[in-house]
């Protein structure tokens, strides 16, 4: 009888760390499932510079943060994540230690060089060469050492605003009038039937009127403030996005995941997502600090750093806490470039 108890016993236990066993294959497979839907596409690092005179003191210090690039495409006319001009180019840094976040918004508009010694739009980079030439756009010119990038369409920002019903923003009567036309457009061209909001206050924006806010440019405050607004619009969408549960989060990973390309691997976001409800969005800011803006013939109207050096010195300062950062050679020929070309220097902006 003891004998039959026994076997029972490890039948039952047999039993039992095979549902778990199963259980743990199959969640496994949930998230490989779930990841497959992501465009996961590894840099060619052949491609990607980073400037060689990076002090080694510097590169410690950036070691204790992830610096990731984030860039937004509106390519309605291709559908494709790997060309295009980015109208949104984004700083992310997250520090090990705290798990704090930093976005700064480089304006897309900069007057940077783009690749072997073309100054132009910073933004003309992503169309030129993809990721890998935009983030070695921002790795020369900022003096930064970005090796992942993450790359969405505008149409990912309507999806997830819908799926976590909507985000709570304030906005001006002038910002509702200018929406307008934005929602227009993009209800053509989603298919959507948005409403235009009647004036200004608090209200729960959705998909397309949170992506027509964080769009308006002309008539308030232009690409400056228009980069607040989205650097807003994102820090809401975290926000929102870590209350909700489970069955929402799989919604927005099941509509939203094909619109986004990166370099990381399932391994790095399993990483990255076991940690999200400890990161919190800290302070944000622009580049360039100090600036100018200038109309001219063959690039159009750009946002000149006045002057490179200074404000490179500003941003190690915000995203890495580095005070008195000297810039690379590279940077500082840079930045000597620009001034020859533009004549405006540190002191010359706002």
């Amino acid at each position: 009888m003891e004998k039959r108890r026994k076997k029972t016993r490890r039948r039952a236990a047999l039993l039992i760390a095979e549902i778990l066993i199963l259980l743990i294959l199959s969640v496994i497979l949930f998230v490989v499932i779930k990841l497959s839907k992501i465009e996961q596409k590894k840099l060619n690092m052949d491609n990607v510079s980073i400037n060689e005179d990076l002090s080694d003191e510097t590169q410690k210090t950036m070691a204790g943060y992830k610096t990731i690039a984030l860039f937004g495409l509106d390519n309605r006319e291709n559908g494709s994540l790997s060309k295009g001009r980015s109208d949104v180019i984004m700083l992310a840094t997250i520090s090990n230690k705290t798990k704090e976040i930093r976005l700064v918004s480089v304006y897309r508009d900069s007057y940077l060089d783009t690749g072997g010694g073309t100054f132009q739009k910073c933004n003309a980079a992503y169309s030129k060469g993809g990721p890998e030439q935009a983030i070695s756009m921002l790795n020369t010119n900022l003096d930064l050492a970005i090796t992942d990038y993450v790359t969405v369409d505008f149409n990912a920002i309507v999806e997830c605003v819908d799926l976590l019903e909507g985000i709570e923003m304030t906005i001006t009567d002038d910002e509702a009038v200018l929406m307008q036309g934005y929602i227009r457009e993009i209800n053509e061209i989603t298919g959507h039937n948005s409403v235009c909001p009647p004036s200004g206050g608090t209200m729960v924006l959705d998909g397309v009127q949170a992506c027509a806010y964080a769009r308006i440019r002309y008539g308030g405050g232009d690409d400056y403030r228009r980069t607040e607004r989205q650097r807003a619009v994102l820090g809401a969408m975290m926000a929102k996005a870590q209350k909700s549960d489970l069955i929402t989060l799989n919604r927005l990973i099941n509509q939203a995941f094909s619109d986004i390309q990166t370099s990381f691997s399932s391994t790095d976001i399993i990483a990255l997502a076991a940690k999200v409800f400890r990161y919190e969005i800290g302070e944000t800011a622009g580049f360039p600090f100090e600036k100018t803006a200038k109309t001219y013939d063959k690039v159009g109207s750009v946002v000149i750093p006045c002057d490179l050096s200074s404000n490179v010195t500003q941003l190690h300062a915000f995203l890495y806490g580095e005070t008195d950062y000297v810039p690379s050679d590279t940077v500082q020929a840079n930045s000597a470039a620009i001034i020859s070309k533009t004549g405006f220097r540190q002191g010359d902006g706002f």
